[in-house]
């Protein structure tokens, strides 16, 4: 049937490879594609959710705040009179710290749905932010028996706001510390690839599976037991407004790294 594949045999075959080929490649380009619109789907899907919960949580912040501000003052004012025994008032004052918890995750409400516009980005240096915040944390990580290493590249200059930054370490930091066993360490490198300082924090705990990782960032989503997710929340609001990038990196039984990524400064 195919009598005039011998006319030509050398031809032929590498028409056929060529072919080959040339559908591998189409293949490939499109597999690309696909995962690329993938992942910008996903980062949408993410901006939209941040949106959404800045938008909810405007309308309901100063409505939960402002009762709560009242309350406490009254019970504050029946903690000072004598007419109560010392039994009312340390009743008192479990009802008060329960409303400064109350009032803790309303004002980091606040904080997604109305950025801090005075706070203006600055030239900062990560290896003098980073060493300020690990030498303020290395004290809660000695509680659980952990420790703090830090390696970080000289001439790592990005440019953001000195307190949000602090602020973003500390929670990323934290996390860490919390997810790793007792006795191990968190890992801390600070690193210029190409145009963007990489700051990678990584734990020695249980890990996360894939549909864990996927959720982070979401609102009252936490592994912790009596978490919220809303520091973690603003963390990539942190991030996502100085246009950096943040990427985990975990499997079950093998930690965590968390990849935080910002344009580099240059400085000369």
């Amino acid at each position: 049937m195919y009598t005039y594949v011998h006319y030509d045999l050398v031809g032929n075959l590498i028409n056929i490879i060529a072919s080959q080929v040339l559908l591998f490649l189409i293949f490939h380009l499109s597999f690309s594609r696909m995962k690329k619109q993938q992942l910008y789907y996903e980062q949408v899907q993410q901006a939209e959710r941040l949106k959404m919960i800045a938008n909810l949580t405007a309308a309901v912040a100063h409505e939960i705040r402002n009762p709560v501000t009242v309350v406490r003052g009254f019970l504050q004012l029946y903690q000072q009179d004598p007419a109560f025994d010392v039994s009312d008032k340390s009743k008192f004052k479990l009802m008060i710290d329960e409303l400064n918890t109350v009032e803790h995750i309303t004002s980091q409400f606040l904080t997604l749905s109305k950025p801090n516009g005075d706070l203006k980005p600055e030239r900062v240096d990560v290896k003098d932010v980073l060493h300020s915040v690990t030498s303020l944390l290395s004290s809660y990580a000695m509680l659980s028996d952990n420790h703090i290493d830090i390696d970080v590249e000289e001439d790592c200059t990005i440019l953001i706001n000195t307190i949000e930054f602090k602020q973003l370490l500390m929670n990323l930091i934290k996390n860490a510390v919390e997810a790793s066993e007792a006795g191990m360490s968190v890992s801390i490198t600070a690193r210029r690839n190409r145009q963007y300082i990489e700051i990678r924090i990584t734990d020695q705990g249980s890990g996360m599976s894939e549909d864990e990782v996927k959720s982070l960032g979401t609102p009252f989503y936490s592994l912790k037991s009596n978490g919220t997710g809303l520091g973690l929340m603003i963390c990539f609001n942190i991030v996502e407004k100085y246009g950096g990038g943040i990427h985990y990196q975990s499997s079950k039984g093998r930690g965590t790294t968390v990849i935080v990524r910002f344009l580099a400064v240059n400085d000369k």
